[in-house]
């Protein structure tokens, strides 16, 4: 693939956002309007206990994805109730539309004691394109299970024949890796079917190879171009992260023939890091679309999208 990055099209910090929220603008993803185009995305402010809680919002661009027209002036689902899989955030939410609703698989967080967070997958609505959400229920409909033990998250899904196909992340593990230090979590990518988008039938296995010793895959995107599937996602080193930019996300790429078994070729993917700016040390959480029969990449760049989100645009396959 040949891309051409049009650069940062959103920072969090040069807007108002909602519930305080002044930072971060992760996993956007798209709903394509006849004149315009809304990017859903996680952003985060700070609870009274000092800890961050991530929120839903989203901006309108015209459909060159050059200009800003609206900002939502609340965002778009309230956080679980007390107890909940969702009760201190949602990151990401893709969305889809089906029949005449748009619907929502959120990635639901909630803080631990001996770990940080673990996540499940729940299922909302809209009736009035995607300004307000509606949860089908407090539970997730997809969670941990007896060989994918915890963090179950990043959801995209897309309909295919009528199946419902959903390509998601699960932990293997968490591991200190060095004494004193907090433990960190290790996942993969999956994929489920399901007939009715609620109940789903997990394949159990992870489906994209590594290329790390101790790699991280997240938040997968999958576009159907000409009969042939194309997935990008990101992947880093499961712990040193934080700390040195070369174990920071990247983003990777894979293609198949059926969306279920797959072939790893990141050079084919044809996106790396900028020489400098805003993207230069990490790409991340990315999310493929097409509009007005163009194809474009949305993507995070430095500190997992604090400071928002660019776009390429494919040039050749």
């Amino acid at each position: 693939m040949k891309w051409k990055k049009l650069g940062r099209i959103f920072n969090p910090t040069e807007h108002k956002l909602s519930k305080g929220c002044k930072i971060f603008a992760q996993s956007p993803q798209t709903i394509v309007f006849d004149d315009f185009v809304r990017i859903f995305f996680s952003t985060r402010n700070i609870h009274e206990n000092g800890k961050y809680l991530s929120h839903v919002q989203f901006v309108d661009m015209d459909k060159s994805l050059q200009k800003l027209i609206n900002i939502s002036k609340n965002t778009v689902i309230e956080l679980g109730a007390l107890g909940t899989f969702d009760e201190h955030g949602i990151f990401p939410m893709n969305v889809l539309r089906y029949g005449n609703k748009i619907l929502a698989y959120t990635s639901g967080w909630t803080r631990r004691v001996s770990v940080s967070v673990d996540t499940g997958i729940g299922l909302a609505f809209s009736n009035d394109d995607g300004n307000n959400f509606t949860r089908v229920g407090n539970g997730p409909v997809l969670t941990s299970s007896l060989h994918e033990p915890f963090l179950v998250c990043d959801p995209f899904v897309k309909v295919y024949e009528g199946i419902f196909h959903m390509w998601y992340i699960y932990g293997t593990e968490w591991q200190i890796y060095s004494e004193g230090s907090t433990p960190e979590r290790t996942y993969k990518i999956g994929h489920a079917k399901s007939v009715d988008g609620i109940v789903w039938k997990k394949d159990g296995h992870s489906i994209i190879e590594n290329k790390l010793d101790n790699e991280c895959q997240a938040l997968p995107t999958v576009i159907n171009i000409d009969g042939s599937f194309h997935m990008f996602f990101c992947y880093r080193d499961s712990f040193g992260f934080r700390e040195t930019i070369g174990r920071g996300y990247r983003l990777g790429y894979a293609f198949s023939n059926d969306g279920e078994t797959w072939i790893r070729d990141d050079e084919k993917g044809g996106l790396s890091l900028s020489k400098e700016g805003w993207d230069s040390e990490m790409m991340c959480y990315p999310h493929i679309f097409k509009c007005d029969e163009k194809t474009y990449l949305l993507y995070n760049g430095n500190q997992f999208g604090r400071y928002g989100f660019g776009v390429a645009q494919l040039e050749e396959l």
